[in-house]
């Protein structure tokens, strides 16, 4: 099995508090083999409001989070119990499983807020093969040559008109190839 994105209903104004939670719950049973990650997907909004310019944060979904895991009955009943958690999105109830998120999904949300579902050291290694998806190189093959973790840019070698090129590139652009 694979870990897989997931959308979680929660309490509207509930997301961090339940994200906390479930991590906490993952972490303490032993889970994070099975949970991974718990992102509240936000957007930094800028607001003039009276003549004064200001920065909010903003939720895209309020009432949702997404859930990186491998769905097996431990880590859905763990999810499923968390205080604050109404249920996953995509399952018919009665305690049928949900469906995931498709990769493009995932890649749209969380490109937004400039994160990426691949991680830099586990998913991600220096000479693995990957496509680029969008920007100026989109639809282009290359060779991961190395990667800063902190900026989340990795230097990929592409073949430029017949000559291999280093160019530097956010992972949120990125896919591996298998």
């Amino acid at each position: 099995m694979q870990k897989e994105w997931y959308v979680v209903n929660t309490y509207s104004g509930h997301e961090n508090k339940v994200k906390e939670k479930l991590l906490m719950r993952a972490s303490s049973m032993g889970m994070e083999d099975y949970i991974f990650r718990v992102v509240v997907p936000e957007q930094t909004v800028v607001e003039q409001k009276d003549g004064v310019t200001k920065e909010k944060v903003k939720k895209m979904f309020p009432g949702y989070i997404l859930v990186e895991m491998i769905m097996t009955d431990e880590a859905w009943f763990i999810v499923r119990n968390t205080p604050g958690v109404t249920g996953f999105i995509g399952s018919s109830g009665k305690g049928a499983k949900p469906f995931p998120l498709t990769p493009q999904e995932v890649d749209k949300i969380l490109g937004s807020m400039g994160m990426s579902r691949l991680e830099i050291g586990n998913e991600i290694n220096e000479g693995d093969k990957v496509k680029v998806s969008t920007g100026p190189f989109s639809g282009m093959f290359g060779t991961v040559k190395s990667f800063d973790v902190e900026s989340s840019m990795l230097e990929v070698a592409i073949d430029l008109f017949g000559q291999e090129t280093i160019v530097e590139i956010p992972l949120a652009e990125i896919e591996k190839v298998s």
